[in-house]
């Protein structure tokens, strides 16, 4: 039969028109930023979760962080009288989530770096795991500056100049001979205390060493040791420092790094976190994104996790991995609510940390601070038996 002149098939009309189930509520709404509000930037941050795709993933990353900062064991039921070890409100209260940052080397050779010092400094992560250019770049910088370049200029030609690219930033050749000017006399340093006193010096222990011996404020690592903040570097010898390693095998042999050491001390960061949850805050891949989600396999995975990249999945690739995957291997907790924000960290993460942890410690950088930094050494000492965020 027919449709009548003029008529739409009533095929088409179902196929079209499927009728609509409702949604729930409570379901958000799409709606971006009115700048007929004016210039508000918080607003405009906020509103991220209400704008869609990567926007709202930016949106779920800012909460999942805020997650993690909030999070007390005072949150949690007490457990049966036999088996609370914290029964005290005022200790439980103290007890927060402990925090695994790693970044790769590229966001230090950038501005990120100031980011990443600012959360170091103020004791606002617990444990750093980076790459070798993500250790060195950062002593390079307190020495001599890296440039604003551009994608685009011939490799050839800079080479003849004597000027290294990374993306569309330039180091000069100049920048790594201060650097070995700097490092080797620590090197030599370290083998006389390796033969004389027997020091076992791990990539963690190196790292915090020069740390030291930089001695700047703008440095990650400076912070780092001062705050007594770990630092895992697996693949230190993969950069600069690895060549510096190699000519001081000639110059003056001998010096020994101990990696067995630092993934004991790395998995023990993650399994004697309890009672405390742990969050994974993971920008860029490769090694730092699978050191940290594999120390927290130990412990059954962690309760909070956000990746920030731009890699995808269908390589198979552990840096393009989506979240979901990590928990197929225990390295996130099935109950868990990760974000992946695909996009350019440099971006991105100046804006989590704007709305995230620069507004929990900023607003009274003294006293508030302070308070913030006794209650993690109080949590440090009640759920790891020792002082400060390293104590095993």
């Amino acid at each position: 039969m027919t449709a009548p002149a003029g008529a739409v098939p009533a095929a088409a009309t179902q196929a079209v028109l499927v009728p609509s189930e409702d949604l729930p509520a409570d379901a958000v709404t799409i709606r971006g930023y009115d700048f007929n509000d004016g210039l508000d930037l918080d607003a405009l941050l906020e509103s991220m979760l209400r704008t869609g795709l990567q926007a709202t993933a930016l949106g779920q990353a800012i909460n999942e962080i805020n997650r993690m900062i909030r999070w007390r064991l005072s949150d949690e039921p007490l457990l049966p009288p036999d088996d609370e070890q914290h029964p005290d409100p005022a200790e439980r209260a103290a007890i927060r989530c402990k925090i695994f940052l790693g970044y790769t080397s590229n966001l230090v050779s950038a501005g990120v770096r100031e980011h990443i010092r600012y959360l170091v400094q103020n004791r606002m992560v617990d444990v750093v795991v980076t790459t070798a250019g993500g250790v060195e770049e950062d002593y390079i910088k307190c020495m001599a500056p890296t440039y604003v370049g551009d994608f685009q200029l011939r490799g050839a030609d800079l080479r003849k100049r004597g000027l290294n690219r990374i993306g569309n930033m330039l180091v000069p050749n100049s920048n790594y001979c201060k650097f070995e000017d700097w490092v080797i006399p620590i090197l030599d340093a370290m083998l006389e205390e390796q033969q004389r006193d027997g020091m076992l010096w791990t990539p963690s222990r190196m790292i915090a060493r020069l740390g030291k011996e930089i001695n700047h404020p703008d440095s990650i690592y400076y912070w780092a040791w001062k705050n007594d903040i770990p630092v895992f570097c697996p693949a230190l010898t993969d950069g600069s420092l690895g060549d510096m390693l190699f000519f001081h095998t000639y110059k003056n042999p001998g010096l020994v790094l101990d990696i067995v050491q630092d993934i004991r001390l790395m998995n023990d960061h993650a399994m004697k976190a309890a009672p405390r949850k742990t969050g994974v805050i993971i920008l860029g891949g490769g090694v730092p994104k699978h050191h940290i989600c594999n120390a927290n396999l130990m412990r059954n995975g962690a309760d909070f996790a956000v990746f920030v990249n731009t890699a995808q999945e269908f390589d198979g690739s552990d840096s393009g991995a989506r979240p979901d995957e990590a928990v197929s291997w225990g390295k996130i907790r099935a109950d868990a609510q990760p974000v992946k924000v695909y996009g350019d960290a440099s971006i991105i993460f100046p804006l989590i940390l704007s709305q995230t942890f620069a507004r929990h410690w900023g607003k009274e950088p003294g006293a508030a601070q302070a308070d913030e930094q006794a209650a993690d050494r109080q949590a440090d000492q009640s759920a790891n038996g020792g002082s400060g965020p390293t104590a095993q």
